[in-house]
């Protein structure tokens, strides 16, 4: 896409322009936040993200009342839990296995990722855990994806809804495979679903 490139209209439909802002504006907006940086935080109703502390505290996850959990550092060299760890809780479990490199293409796992969390919520008492290992990168960089894709939110809109609740910092190659998908869901009229 070339640079400066205007989509034509508002993702809302107005005839406000929307571009998609360099990744230099996207971290000053998520360093200026106040969210915190707990075990397991709500970022969206009934959307927590978490580190692997939390994933392990299946105590802590059942009364917070998790229905799901979504490890976005799955895998024997990452955040090891996998299906077997839950079974004994009536927690649905899904995995993907990223790694916190700028280098790692992260964006085939945005729409599956992103159905699996709108599954969840489709339920009236679903909720949500999003994790990696520090709860900072990859598992923002997919619920970033979803609040993108299901609630159609800009990915400002989606940094600012995050980060109020919590510190967020996909690294920056998350970071620029985001602006991609903003740009072809803004600019576009990608399907949603």
């Amino acid at each position: 896409m070339p640079k400066g490139f205007t989509c034509l209209a508002s993702p809302e439909g107005g005839d406000d322009r929307y571009e998609t802002p360099p990744a230099s504006e996207l971290h000053r907006l998520m360093w200026t936040k106040k969210g915190t940086s707990n075990h397991l935080d709500e970022v969206f109703p009934r959307i927590y993200i978490g580190d692997m502390h939390a994933a392990k505290d299946k105590r802590s996850l059942q009364a917070h009342l998790v229905t799901h959990v979504l490890n976005a550092a799955d895998g024997k060299f990452n955040v090891n839990t996998g299906p077997s760890f839950y079974r004994d809780t009536k927690i649905t479990y899904y995995g993907v296995e990223a790694f916190d490199m700028p280098s790692f293409n992260l964006s085939p796992f945005f729409h599956p990722a992103a159905n699996f969390i709108r599954t969840a919520l489709s339920s009236p008492t679903g909720k949500v855990f999003v994790h990696c290992a520090m709860g900072l990168s990859r598992s923002s960089t997919l619920v970033l994806a979803y609040l993108m894709i299901h609630e159609r939110m800009t990915l400002v809109d989606a940094i600012k809804a995050v980060s109020t609740n919590r510190n967020i910092s996909p690294n920056e190659g998350f970071l620029e495979q985001l602006r991609e998908l903003d740009k072809k869901l803004h600019c576009h009229g990608m399907s949603r679903s």
